[in-house]
């Protein structure tokens, strides 16, 4: 099972402030050049999705009432939603904030457990959830899409040749909006399409991501449904809806992810030395920087700190379509650490 949270953090502040159901809302930063980080869904009938810029979110609808980000009640409340899930599991990986797989033992009726497991979150948590069932992460994934909010899909290998050759090829995970508006300019529409090219032209054209890509859309992924071992590194990266060559909104992306891995490395009381910026231009090619410091950090200031100077190390001033930060040489944290700011 895929269990992913319904617009999470927008669901979170309308628990609070339930006021806000009736008006289209975000969470964000509040500058127009911050990021959208969840739309509520009445906000999404406007076409406000996340990573949108607030000042682009604001032009489709007006009246768009901006609540700032609270992650410190964002992960009280996963904890309270996984708790539960994690009862449910016989194998549980929580992969974000708001969503994570399970592997349940074999019954005669998983669609009854998902309804039993999104009432019990529901119930005891407030948040509503969507499921979705299947024999692989990628197609447990894309059940949990079809029909939020508090949707449950159940696809099985006979539903296959019935339900993936008419959806749309952005139903794959792995092409972003740019991927699928070139692919369309060839005729590219739907996953039917995509069933026509060959396994070489789609590692040509995608890299080791063509080879994914050619097995998921027949129903191949092995990924396996594996807990969380002690990392090597923690890392935070967005795929952006518009490719964007601006240098502020490109800073206002590195805070987000840089605010992200400091509440990561807060709850495990852990702090990096190495910090490791990652960028993928929109012709996919990819460029990565690091450095080591000698004092280790874990604060998002210093975190966005150095990411933002080795961005301008190896940014040339095209538009990207990828931005992320990763840490490693990761420690215990036994000592305060002073802000290099």
């Amino acid at each position: 099972m895929h269990i992913d949270c319904d617009a999470f953090y927008a669901s979170c502040e309308e628990l609070r402030n339930p006021h806000l159901k009736a008006h289209p809302m975000a969470v964000g930063g509040l500058s127009n050049k911050s990021i959208i980080t969840t739309a509520n869904y009445k906000a999404r009938k406007f076409g406000i999705c996340s990573a949108m810029p607030v000042f682009m979110a604001k032009e489709k609808c007006r009246d768009l009432i901006i609540v700032p980000v609270d992650r410190k009640y964002y992960i009280k409340k996963s904890r309270e939603i996984f708790a539960i899930v994690k009862t449910y599991a016989r194998v549980f990986e929580q992969v974000s904030i708001d969503e994570a797989y399970i592997e349940i033992n074999s019954i005669d009726n998983p669609y009854k457990l998902a309804q039993n497991l999104q009432q019990e979150v529901l119930k005891k948590t407030g948040i509503g959830i969507s499921i979705g069932i299947s024999y692989n992460k990628f197609l447990a994934k894309l059940g949990s899409d079809w029909n939020k909010p508090r949707g449950i899909k159940e696809i099985k290998r006979q539903d296959l040749d019935k339900i993936l050759p008419n959806l749309p090829i952005s139903k794959v995970h792995g092409l972003g909006k740019k991927t699928c508006l070139d692919l369309e300019s060839f005729g590219i529409y739907k996953i039917s399409d995509l069933l026509k090219l060959d396994k070489d032209f789609l590692e040509e054209r995608f890299g080791k991501n063509g080879s994914y890509i050619y097995q998921v859309i027949r129903g191949v992924d092995k990924r396996k449904v594996k807990p969380r071992q002690n990392r090597k590194s923690i890392a935070r990266e967005t795929t952006f809806k518009e490719n964007t060559k601006d240098k502020e909104i490109l800073f206002a992306y590195l805070d987000d992810l840089a605010i992200d891995l400091e509440e990561d490395l807060k709850a495990k009381n852990i702090q990096a030395r190495t910090v490791n910026i990652k960028i993928k231009y929109d012709d996919f090619s990819s460029h990565t920087k690091s450095l080591t410091l000698q004092e280790p950090l874990y604060k998002a200031c210093d975190i966005s700190s150095v990411a933002k100077n080795l961005f301008n190390e190896i940014f040339d001033k095209k538009s990207l379509r990828l931005i992320g930060i990763s840490l490693s040489k990761l420690s215990n944290k036994d000592t305060s650490q002073l802000s290099f700011i």
